[in-house]
């Protein structure tokens, strides 16, 4: 089997490239306003704590907005409520440019700009990656999840960089206008695809239909255990609501170092997608699951205790490599074992956990470090998440066995 990423999706399927690419670039500006955000924040607050709130304040709509938007996604036409949530997020940039070019200088201004973005990603992306399985032939899942990956760590790696590079140049004005030009190419691959209904029994979106997801997930422990291993990452071992702080503390750097810090772990990630060919072999991949986000885990710990950049850049790049491993996985079992006509709402809970944990993360973080420091919660956190995962893999015997070839969950 080779050993560099399979890039048959992209071939085989004109609107998955579409849609890839259109993702690919969008990620750019997207990538560029976060860390934009987090250092306007920082720099109108001086507090880390403040800067965690940045997560806090999306975390209620992502959840709220993820579950119903997943609910709509196996209701309504996919194409559609990807579209409309897409023209929103585009609005909401424009907004960020605004407050920045007339320098309003109100941090709670970008935390409800923030609360709106995250309320119109969570309808949009249960839409989004509900769409990719009707586009693609069944076994090409994994690559495509792979280059998903790829996709969003090229935006994450070249995107904070391209940010603070912006910032220094013109502002922080100049990083959200970037963001409203690059998400057009999403809009486009997005208006150049086929109406994408949904299939099979058709529920109304409500609280009924959104029962129903978590009724099925809780008859799938392997399924579940994924979005729980995932949670112990993304809350306990999160370090990204630190970087600011960090820059200064660890490595006497500013703005230019946040965003190298920033970078790290897509640019691992990216070298990990490179050579993931042998992705598709491994078989365990509740195992593998726990194998990466303790790898993770571990790198991120490690992390709080250097004190020279090229180290603490490395251990964060082998953090974004477990993780992309990790993610490829999950993805590809979650797309794998849910039915067309339950994706969406399933794909709901996927985007609240993966999106809001990191979020959620953020605020632990951020509270941690002002109650101690950086480096104790950096340690702690990673402790946490490994001792969570292990009690989660002794106990959960379908995860522990699961194989993708057969799609046991259960």
């Amino acid at each position: 089997m080779p050993l560099l990423t399979d890039t048959r999706p992209l071939k085989e399927s004109p609107d998955f490239r579409r849609l890839w690419l259109g993702s690919t670039v969008s990620q750019l500006g997207q990538q560029m306003t976060a860390v934009t955000v987090s250092i306007q924040v920082y720099s109108l607050s001086h507090s880390t704590f403040a800067v965690g709130l940045v997560g806090l304040c999306s975390l209620v709509p992502l959840i709220v907005f993820g579950l119903y938007g997943g609910a709509m996604a196996d209701a309504i036409d996919r194409r559609t409520l990807a579209l409309v949530s897409s023209a929103g997020l585009w609005l909401l940039s424009m907004i960020l440019v605004l407050q920045s070019q007339l320098q309003w200088g109100q941090v709670w201004i970008l935390y409800a700009v923030v609360a709106c973005q995250s309320a119109c990603f969570a309808v949009n992306g249960p839409a989004r990656s509900a769409i990719i399985p009707r586009l693609i032939r069944p076994e090409l899942l994994p690559a495509a999840n792979t280059l998903s990956q790829a996709s969003f760590n090229l935006g994450f790696t070249v995107g904070p960089l391209l940010g603070v590079a912006v910032i220094a140049w013109h502002g922080f004005a100049a990083a959200y206008l970037i963001d409203v030009i690059t998400f057009t190419a999403a809009l486009y691959a997005l208006f150049r695809l086929p109406p994408v209904p949904p299939t099979g029994l058709v529920r109304r979106a409500g609280l009924r239909s959104v029962l129903e997801g978590f009724t099925f997930l809780r008859a799938a422990p392997a399924l579940l255990a994924t979005f729980l291993a995932d949670i112990f990452a993304m809350v306990f071992a999160q370090p990204r609501a630190l970087f600011p702080a960090v820059a200064g503390a660890f490595f006497a750097g500013g703005v230019k170092t946040v965003g190298v810090l920033q970078a790290a772990p897509a640019l691992g990630a990216l070298l990990g997608v490179v050579f993931s060919g042998w992705v598709s072999r491994v078989r365990r991949q509740g195992v593998a699951i726990v194998v990466a986000i303790t790898v993770y885990a571990a790198a991120v710990g490690l992390f709080g205790l250097s004190r020279t950049i090229w180290l603490g850049v490395a251990l964060l790049a082998l953090s974004g490599a477990a993780d992309m491993v990790s993610s490829a996985y999950r993805n590809t079992v979650l797309q794998s074992a849910a039915p067309d006509a339950m994706r969406g709402r399933l794909q709901g809970v996927f985007i609240v956990v993966v999106a809001g944990g990191p979020r959620l993360g953020d605020f632990v973080a951020g509270t941690a470090a002002s109650l101690t420091t950086p480096t104790i919660a950096l340690l702690g956190g990673a402790t946490v998440c490994i001792v969570g995962l292990l009690i989660l893999l002794a106990r959960n015997r379908p995860f522990r066995e699961y194989d993708s070839q057969t799609r046991e969950l259960s």
